[in-house]
């Protein structure tokens, strides 16, 4: 494939938060599949297509690469098994607005995750942020408690902190020379999704109308942005990266109040602006340290 510029990744990445968003306005239309049902669909869908994905894209050696792949690679295929079911129960059980901003703590968590479990450390500037983030989702919580399922949140909860050990396990397997290959890896977790959630969802109640939404959501809002994604990894710095996920936030927002009726309370939207806000502070302040670090080294 043609060397990526760092204009059209950052496009690129714009491209793949937007489809990262639909999953919201697309449940919402669905007629008769429902819970672990949705989420055994979406997973297959994503299994089939990378199935024919990655071989186009790296050659069969791609499956030669799964078969010799340490253990961070399987720790990585079951967080994002974890990641791709949590999210779809959880949106079926809550407003799409709380759980993706429930999800945009991840980077936060994977910090904090980062300092306990490998010894990372964490800047004052990041420590400010995971206050103010705190502060927003008790905010965006506290106020709906009577009227949001228990479960929903500590289901939406699981999507950023399967997340922050994925992120975690990866940066620990590349400090001790184990590079790990994230497409591979979506596709562990999409196939431990079908098998874990199979016997969940009988009977299978999945109308041709639900299949075709479900197999959307399974190559174009998964399987094509997952791959897309980390080609622009290769191309644009973590900050950045972070910066333009946080678009999905507000494209998934935007689309389930646009598409299906679902308009955010005030309390979703400041504690959001407030998780929001965080992030992009953070991200900004790391990408400008970063790149005074670059100049003074290269004036020294």
């Amino acid at each position: 494939m043609p060397k990526l510029t760092h204009s059209r990744a950052v496009f690129l990445m714009v491209v793949v938060a937007l489809m990262w968003s639909i999953a919201g306005v697309v449940t919402r239309h669905l007629e008769h599949a429902r819970s672990f049902e949705v989420t055994f669909w979406r997973s297959l869908f994503t299994l089939l297509s990378l199935l024919l994905i990655l071989p186009a894209l790296q050659g069969r050696a791609v499956f030669a690469t799964l078969r010799q792949s340490g253990r961070a690679l399987w720790i990585s295929g079951l967080c994002w098994s974890v990641m791709f079911t949590a999210f779809m129960v959880a949106i079926l059980l809550m407003p799409v607005a709380n759980v993706l901003v429930t999800m945009a703590v991840g980077p936060l968590l994977t910090a904090l995750f980062a300092r306990v479990l490998i010894g990372h450390r964490i800047a004052p500037r990041t420590w400010v942020a995971i206050v103010l983030a705190g502060v927003g989702i008790a905010r965006m919580y506290g106020s709906q408690m009577a009227g949001l399922p228990l479960a929903g949140t500590l289901v939406a909860l699981c999507v950023p902190v399967a997340a922050a050990i994925n992120w975690t396990v990866v940066q620990h397997a590349q400090r001790h020379g184990q590079a790990v290959d994230l497409v591979p890896a979506v596709l562990v977790g999409a196939a431990i999704s079908v098998i874990a959630m199979l016997p969940l969802a009988l009977p299978l109640r999945a109308s041709l109308h639900d299949l075709g939404l479900l197999a959307l959501l399974g190559v174009v809002q998964l399987a094509i942005p997952c791959v897309l994604a980390v080609r622009c990894g290769r191309v644009l710095k973590a900050p950045e990266m972070a910066l333009l996920g946080l678009l999905e936030v507000i494209f998934g927002i935007l689309l389930a109040w646009l598409g299906a009726g679902e308009e955010p309370s005030m309390a979703v939207l400041t504690g959001g602006a407030l998780v929001i806000g965080a992030l992009v502070l953070n991200e900004i302040l790391g990408w400008r340290e970063q790149r005074w670090q670059s100049r003074s080294l290269q004036r020294s």
